[in-house]
């Protein structure tokens, strides 16, 4: 990768940070490394999770980097061709056959949002962090999914209330409305994405893959079409190396040691 994301590798747990400090704009080189790692690291089968998060720990991100946007249509070759770019990499994020996890804290604002939205899970800090879409101040709209995901993720009447209002919510108020999972004190933000990443890692990679198809794309689809979805994830599960193992694991009362490959478990 370049200066603009940094990579840290601890176990079957890859950090993804925005180097752009203290208020991590998502600049274009931002984005173009970032596609190229989620690319990769899908295919890692070294790789178990992410944690995406900004560096220091003032802000997750601002958002875009708009004085970049001139540059960025040159360089994509239209308006839509930037905005493209972006909803193909939050949306690669969302199809990862691993979890990913985003830490909010300090701003978290428009596409600093956005791509906290196609993560799997979201920690946010207690106190300071400042989350929203404030795309009306520029008399627009969100334009990287933000209204289709946030509304799924929260309902119609938050959505609407955070959106058309401009509105910038805390941490507990992000995890009362259901916008994140947990809630940690700032310094323990960090560490707890870690630990949450390495437990998500230590699952079994196939099933784990298998929930991820079923669970995101389960909005998109009738109840038909999910449970069929949900029987072809048993099917690649059934029978593998990590299945039998939990099996036994449960009949002998003792935790499960799973095969971190996917691809090496069939028994």
């Amino acid at each position: 990768m370049g200066d603009a994301l940094l990579i840290e590798r601890k176990g079957r747990v890859a950090t993804l940070i925005n180097n752009d400090a203290p208020r991590n704009r998502m600049t274009l080189a931002f984005m173009d490394e970032l596609e190229v790692a989620i690319s990769q690291l899908a295919k890692d089968d070294s790789i178990g999770a992410i944690v995406i998060r900004g560096a220091g720990d003032e802000h997750f991100s601002v958002g875009m980097n708009l004085k970049q946007f001139g540059e960025g249509v040159k360089q994509k070759g239209s308006f839509w061709g930037v905005l493209d770019q972006r909803l193909r990499v939050i949306r690669a994020i969302e199809n990862m056959p691993k979890p990913a996890i985003a830490t909010l804290y300090g701003y978290c604002l428009g596409g600093g949002l956005e791509l906290p939205l196609g993560c799997h899970f979201r920690l946010a800090a207690a106190e300071g962090a400042r989350i929203g879409l404030p795309e009306m101040d520029l008399g627009t709209v969100p334009a990287w999914g933000g209204t289709a995901r946030l509304t799924r993720c929260v309902g119609r009447d938050a959505a609407l209330d955070m959106i058309l209002r401009g509105k910038m919510i805390s941490g507990p108020e992000a995890y009362r409305i259901g916008l994140v999972q947990e809630v940690w004190p700032n310094d323990e933000l960090q560490e707890r994405a870690q630990d949450l990443a390495q437990e998500l890692a230590a699952q079994p990679a196939a099933a784990v893959a298998g929930v991820l198809a079923c669970i995101v794309g389960a909005g998109e689809r009738s109840l038909e079409e999910g449970i069929a979805a949900e029987r072809a994830a048993v099917k690649a599960t059934w029978g593998t190396a990590d299945q039998q193992e939990g099996m036994r694991a449960f009949l002998e009362k003792r935790p499960p040691n799973f095969h971190p490959d996917p691809d090496g478990d069939r028994a």
